[in-house]
């Protein structure tokens, strides 16, 4: 059975420092010749590249709904076969969502560090502390980090209104080079950050003067053996979008197209590339087309080849921002409207109001896929869908999925691994 140090960096609410801490926790102990291996709970598209920064390794999603127990234990066990290091960062609060990160730290057995701000309180900082330790019996504790501390007199106390029987781990104080900044869907992307390395430098600092410069105690990580996947997608080349423009890829759906037997090609249409040639089918990510929608519209070269792509009947798989692109308009909150590829009939409107958030299912011939959806834009769109998520828990109707011959597309962002059946349909262009 495979073991290794562990801690699962978690917080009572989201805009607590869970990224920040992980990130400076990861270049820390990597900076001390560490090998050091960071999963993020729930479903994350951003966060995950900030810690990879951090990590150099991959980061990969925990959740035990989506991504499945045994999957889980697969992915933590594999890691602890050579890292030095396994951190988690939770999602939101501890004790929040179902399952909740509280959850997988007391599934896996791995110790919860709780970051909590300090900011404008004192004594009262210790209830809180009490609370998440406390909630749930049986939940592995390793202690507490004060974030956003004004001074070493706050940071006492801060101390002394903990319970002792609490570790106290040390404090960060607030510091604009340690933030990192956010927007609607969260903190920005890691190419976008201005000196993200140095911001993440100056947290790995101040964490060297904390307890969690030490490693942890090793965890056992005991898992299933892995299936056999049978190579369903032999021989295809699959050409993905990468860019600012379109980024929302879990590493765990690359790494099953290429289990599949797929080549995996990229190309940027931010960038007006191309789609490479020898591309048997597309995928069109989800991310922000709407910040790049002017660029988007002007660049010929790659809404031209998308365009002879489908005109071909090659498939077009597309989520969310990826969707948008393929409309006939999107129009931005300013009231900015650009053309599209007109691929799929429709206009989108983005909002300042959340439209969709939370796990969804999508439930097909080849079965249940497991997903979510997150999104502030809305479509209008005379197309009828072939197929609509549910939500779980409630099984009311999530989001639709439109299919235009060989494309296939919806705000669902799918995690492929919890059908590879369905995935290599989708990317053959079969029914589904």
């Amino acid at each position: 059975m495979p073991a290794c140090p562990a801690l699962f960096i978690s917080a009572p609410a989201s805009g607590q420092g869970k990224t920040t801490v992980t990130a400076g926790l990861a270049l820390l102990h990597r900076q001390q010749g560490r090998k050091v291996r960071v999963f993020k709970t729930g479903p994350d598209f951003l966060d995950p590249k900030i810690l990879e920064r951090a990590s150099g390794a991959p980061v990969l999603s925990l959740d035990l709904w989506m991504v499945g127990e045994a999957q889980c234990r697969r992915l933590l066990a594999d890691a602890a076969q050579d890292a030095d290091l396994i951190l988690i960062e939770g999602v939101m609060g501890l004790f929040d969502g179902t399952p909740s990160s509280a959850d997988i730290a007391t599934t896996f057995g791995v110790p919860v560090v709780a970051v909590i701000s300090g900011k404008s309180m004192a004594q009262t900082f210790g209830a809180i502390a009490a609370g998440l330790a406390r909630y749930r019996p049986g939940m592995p504790m390793h202690g507490v980090l004060a974030n956003h501390v004004g001074s070493a007199r706050h940071a006492q106390l801060l101390q002394e209104g903990m319970p002792g029987d609490l570790r106290w781990l040390g404090h960060l104080g607030t510091s604009d080079e340690m933030t990192l900044p956010a927007r609607h869907l969260g903190l920005h992307q890691a190419e976008e950050i201005e000196r993200l390395g140095d911001r993440m430098a100056a947290t790995a600092r101040a964490l060297a003067d904390t307890a969690l410069a030490a490693l942890p105690a090793p965890v056992d990580f005991e898992a299933p053996p892995s299936p056999v996947l049978p190579r369903l997608l032999d021989g295809k080349q699959i050409a993905i979008a990468r860019d600012t423009a379109f980024s929302f890829v879990y590493a765990q759906n690359i790494r099953l197209l290429e289990s599949l037997g797929a080549r995996v090609a990229y190309f940027s249409p931010l960038a007006n590339d191309a789609v490479p040639e020898a591309t048997d089918a597309l995928f069109l990510p989800g991310g922000y087309p709407e910040l790049h929608a002017a660029s988007l519209a002007e660049n010929a070269v790659s809404a031209a080849s998308i365009r002879a792509h489908a005109a071909a009947g090659k498939p077009i798989v597309a989520e969310c921002g990826g969707m948008l692109y393929l409309l006939d308009r999107l129009t931005d909150t300013a009231g900015a409207s650009s053309p599209m590829l007109g691929l799929l009939p429709g206009h989108a409107t983005m909002q300042t109001r959340l439209a969709a958030l939370g796990m969804q299912q999508l439930d097909t011939t080849h079965g249940p896929m497991t997903g979510h959806t997150f999104h502030y834009s809305n479509i209008e769109t005379p197309l009828t869908p072939i197929y609509r998520a549910t939500r779980p828990g409630t099984g009311t109707a999530g989001e639709r999925v439109f299919r235009v011959g060989a494309i296939v597309a919806t705000y669902f962002h799918g995690y492929w691994p919890s059908n590879p059946a369905l995935t290599a349909a989708l990317f053959h262009g079969s029914a589904f």
